[in-house]
């Protein structure tokens, strides 16, 4: 089979080339306070080959190199088009939480059924132990902050659904889900303009996500694999059983290839990638260090990662140096005034949950892109019409364990795959198994994107 792809380099960008340029650093938090990153990669010369490559140098790829070469002794290449971490796995919020799927937990069972879904759960909770276990197995530099989530009330009512939510968590799925009502959180964790009692869910912890990146890339390397930065894809053609990767820097021979890019993908390098992902922008902002008298006027004890309740959630933690992190969905046009008007955006709704807080400067702002699917689902497979292809993405801003559980699943299918048949594993739940459609008319997403937006904003206007 030859399959030819569109060789202008046109990645089919949603949003302005503002959210695209690869070679420029983020001016995150995580970026100002990591260790110093690699200034390029291995060296890739003109034309080499490898068993498998990997397009995609985030947690996805890192994670599937690292168990491809530790637990197989493949011949691994990972080509990024950014340093390392320089897309979502390098700046996003540092939660590694339960979750990844956009449809409510009554969507969940009545699609899947009870067992089905509580699978998925189960798997999400083991994604969550797997970080822990690569962390602590590799000594990862990463401070892990936190044992739960925290999902603030921001009305009465809104506690009312949250106590019914965690009830079916905890009755159906097996999950360590409770809730506190105001006062005991008010007590034991922070208080807020917004807190009308919480529901927690266990396991989740806060790390520095960039850290993280790093030392699973150098987890990775020791084992073997080859990392690429600064190494775009821009071609992809099929030939007598081999793929055939090409850039500035020359071609890739692989005998496999695992597409691991999430929201930054480049739809042009592969038909069936055509429409199916929906790139939502989220941006964050940290403030400067607060003091211990700030910190005490809403009472906050603790480092557990928190979200709120609206539908257009914030979500928020303290970080060691005391700063808070906060953030939220951005706006939908990419470009630099855009950015500019939801970091203000941002400020104002921190300020308003913690109004004594108005004249704290914020040090830091960013934004990227979180991945969605149209069935609002992770996808993770391999192509029907080419077993060799495998990929793995649409986190739905949950991608530190999604992401990194993925990256093991594809490496054992894609060994198991070799050695026999190309059969579903097992392991993975019916919920996340192979690619989503396209969204209809991929070319409206933005459009589609801004409707929901909008109605989200008028269902936050009356809850």
């Amino acid at each position: 089979m030859k399959f030819s792809t569109n060789h202008s380099g046109d990645v089919r960008q949603l949003y302005d080339k503002n959210m695209y340029q690869f070679e420029i650093p983020q001016s995150s938090y995580w970026e100002a306070t990591v260790d110093r990153l690699p200034s390029q990669g291995d060296e890739l010369r003109s034309t080499e080959c490898c068993d498998v490559a990997i397009i995609g140098g985030g947690y996805t790829g890192l994670s599937t190199a690292y168990h491809l070469t530790r637990d197989y002794g493949l011949d691994v290449r990972v080509l990024d088009a950014g340093h390392l971490g320089w897309g979502a796995s390098g700046r996003n919020g540092g939660f590694c939480g339960i979750g990844g799927s956009k449809l409510s937990l009554e969507q969940q069972l009545a699609r899947f059924g009870v067992d089905e879904t509580r699978r998925y759960y189960q798997s999400q909770v083991d994604a969550v132990n797997l970080v822990g276990e690569i962390i602590r197995g590799e000594s990862i530099d990463t401070v892990v902050q936190g044992s739960q989530e925290l999902e603030v009330a921001h009305s009465s009512s809104a506690f009312e659904s949250l106590r019914k939510h965690a009830e079916m968590q905890s009755s159906l799925l097996g999950l360590d889900s409770s809730v506190v009502s105001a006062e005991e959180f008010r007590q034991k964790y922070f208080d807020s303009t917004e807190q009308h009692g919480a529901a927690l869910l266990r396991p989740t912890f806060g790390l520095h996500p960039l850290q993280f990146v790093c030392g699973l890339a150098s987890a990775a390397r020791r084992n073997g694999a080859a990392l690429h930065f600064k190494s775009a894809v821009k071609s992809w053609h099929t030939e007598s059983n081999a793929h055939y990767l090409t850039g500035e820097w020359g071609t890739l021979k692989a005998d496999r290839v695992v597409m691991a890019t999430n929201g930054f993908m480049p739809e042009h390098l592969h038909r069936q990638f055509i429409g199916v992902t929906l790139p939502v922008i989220s941006a964050i902002i940290v403030t400067r260090p607060l003091t211990a008298g700030e910190l005490e006027a809403y009472r906050w004890s603790t480092e557990d990662p928190a979200i709120n309740s609206r539908k257009l959630f914030n979500y928020f933690r303290l970080l060691p140096d005391k700063r808070l992190l906060f953030g939220g969905r951005g706006h939908s046009t990419g470009t630099q005034s855009g950015a500019r008007r939801i970091f203000t955006a941002l400020r104002g709704q921190l300020i308003r949950q913690w109004p004594q807080w108005h004249d704290v400067d914020i040090d830091f702002q960013w934004h990227g892109l979180v991945c969605m699917t149209r069935r609002r689902t992770p996808c993770i497979g391999q192509f029907n019409d080419d077993p060799s292809v495998f990929f793995a993405f649409g986190y739905h801003g949950n991608g530190v364990n999604t992401a990194i559980w993925s990256g093991k699943q594809i490496a054992n299918w894609l060994v198991q795959s070799k050695r026999s048949d190309s059969a579903v594993p097992k392991s993975l739940p019916i919920m996340v198994q192979g690619l989503s459609d396209p969204f209809p008319l991929p070319g409206l997403r933005l459009k589609y994107l801004r409707t929901a937006i909008a109605w989200r904003r008028v269902v936050d206007c009356f809850n």
